[in-house]
């Protein structure tokens, strides 16, 4: 951990930060092999746009489901226990997948749900622990260096699997690829038991807290904005991956695209850690929304591998101006909500209902694009539409006013 020092100076990192910097690695690390194999693993068996939608559509559904449950055994049991739960059940996914094997596409509601119910409760634990353990003073060095180890397993990642799964026969690859994330889903497991128990007491007040934007106004706000990021994120989490494997045929372009994107990303990390600062938080997150809708252009139409990575280099840039700021003012406006301290896990859960239902809008927006219409001509206006939403989040952050009461 030298070089989280380095990074912070003076600043004081505790151990519980360090141990879920360790966790989210993993995760990051795993999901990078993975995740973006598992649509094209899906596509290569069916070649058909609303299945990939269909499984995409029981991750989205499955997740906010898991949410509300989650936040209540949050709020009566305990956050690190929950936060298990979500690595188990992402586990028990990559086992499905292993053995279902090339049938896959015939259980895609089983898969999607269990992903979803995995990601419903790894991320309302991830997210909750990261709002206790960090103070407003390392939040922002808290979710650049996670980019930055985010963006290092991307860099790792595809590219081992993409190699790996060109390099073996049929569904070989996909097997071990799968089988390695599994393994680090179980080091995820174990370093958690190293976090420090974090039992919570009183009534989980959901209902009250999802109210509570009628009566804070910078709340509301961000909640909009969060709708919109999921808004882009349903569709373009799966889409962008397939268009790349249509073009090339080839899972090692696949993980060459990821490359590209991962390192990039990681360069735009650490100075978006070191260099974003609270006074500039909105500049910073209308520049990268404008960057993303820009990137839109680039594979709505006449795509091909070239724009596809231009692409990729524009949202690695992109991605880090927007998300350290943007993550960083939703938990300091968090903090600042009425009964902040006591309702927590209810403002996280909250939160992600707003992006889970823009993703939810979106895949079915997708679905019945892609069945209603021809791909070819109907694809390329719906994603210039779903691709603003990041460039929307602008108009609602900026109404937001720190210095006035919640």
């Amino acid at each position: 951990m030298g070089i989280i020092k380095k990074w912070t100076g003076d600043m004081e990192i505790n151990r519980d930060l360090r141990i879920l910097l360790i966790i989210g690695g993993l995760y990051s690390m795993s999901i990078a092999l993975s995740n973006t194999f598992v649509n094209v693993f899906l596509w290569k068996q069916s070649g058909d746009y609303v299945d990939i939608g269909i499984y995409n559509l029981a991750v989205a559904i499955f997740q906010p489901l898991t949410f509300v449950f989650a936040g209540r055994i949050a709020k009566k049991v305990d956050r690190v226990i929950v936060l298990r739960l979500g690595v188990i059940f992402l586990a028990a996914f990559y086992l499905a997948v292993l053995l279902i094997g090339t049938q896959a596409t015939h259980f895609l509601i089983l898969l999607g749900g269990l992903l979803g119910i995995g990601y419903g409760f790894y991320w309302l634990a991830f997210n909750v622990l990261t709002f206790e353990i960090t103070e407003p003073e390392t939040r922002d060095f808290f979710n650049g260096f996670l980019g930055l180890l985010t963006s290092s397993g991307g860099i790792i990642g595809p590219i081992f699997a993409g190699f790996i799964i060109s390099r073996m026969e049929k569904f070989t690859g996909y097997s071990i690829i799968f089988g390695v994330s599994l393994l680090l889903f179980a080091i995820a497991v174990y370093f958690s038991f190293s976090l420090e128990r974090r039992p919570a007491h009183g009534k989980y007040l959901f209902l009250r807290t999802l109210k509570e934007r009628k009566n804070d106004h910078n709340w509301r706000q961000i909640l909009y904005a969060h709708f919109f990021q999921g808004l882009r994120e349903g569709t373009f989490m799966f889409v962008v991956s397939i268009f790349v494997f249509i073009q090339t045929g080839s899972e090692l372009a696949l993980g060459n695209f990821s490359m590209v994107n991962s390192i990039l990303s990681f360069i735009a990390y650490y100075f978006a850690a070191r260099y974003i600062k609270q006074k500039i938080r909105k500049k910073s997150i209308l520049l990268g929304g404008i960057l993303l809708y820009a990137g839109v252009f680039l594979i709505a139409f006449d795509v091909t591998y070239a724009k596809l990575l231009i692409y990729a280099a524009t949202i690695a840039i992109a991605y880090p101006i927007l998300l350290v700021p943007y993550m960083s003012l939703t938990y300091d406006i968090i903090g600042r909500a009425w009964q902040a301290a006591e309702l927590r896990i209810e403002y996280i859960v909250v939160r992600e209902l707003y992006i889970l239902f823009g993703r939810i809008v979106s895949i079915t927006g997708f679905i019945i694009t892609v069945m209603f219409f021809d791909p070819v001509k109907s694809l390329p206006i719906f994603l210039l539409i779903v691709g603003a939403g990041h460039t929307i989040i602008y108009l609602f952050v900026r109404k937001i006013n720190m210095d006035r009461p919640a």
